[in-house]
């Protein structure tokens, strides 16, 4: 099994989140890119990362959610209301040494399911 590769949609492609994830060894990336312009809609984004083997986090779980339901086919999605910054990072964390990529594949998950105290 292999460990998922994040991307971070543009609502949550905050560079203290990225460049934490990225310190630790994670493989992210994020919104705009070469793959995935800036302004891109919700939709291309999930198809753009989906593409290139990548679940997607977001803040906008109301969109993604019902964009799940129209596209059943991706790498996986992880929505999460806004918090704190560290409590973020330490559920993003888990998530990417925990989860394996093809887990993933065609799930919606809220990042809380990783927050532990």
């Amino acid at each position: 099994m292999s460990k998922p590769k994040l991307h971070l949609d543009e609502d949550a492609s905050d560079p203290d989140i990225y460049n934490a994830l990225v310190s630790k060894g994670h493989d992210v990336t994020h919104t705009p890119n070469e793959w995935v312009k800036k302004k891109a809609s919700d939709v291309e984004q999930l198809q753009k990362a989906s593409e290139q083997g990548r679940s997607i986090f977001s803040f906008n779980a109301k969109d993604f959610i019902r964009i799940a339901k129209r596209t059943p086919r991706h790498k996986g999605i992880v929505v999460s209301a806004q918090k704190p910054l560290s409590i973020i990072l330490k559920a993003l964390n888990r998530f990417l040494n925990e989860s394996s990529a093809e887990e993933m594949e065609d799930q919606v998950r809220w990042l809380n399911d990783w927050e532990k105290d």
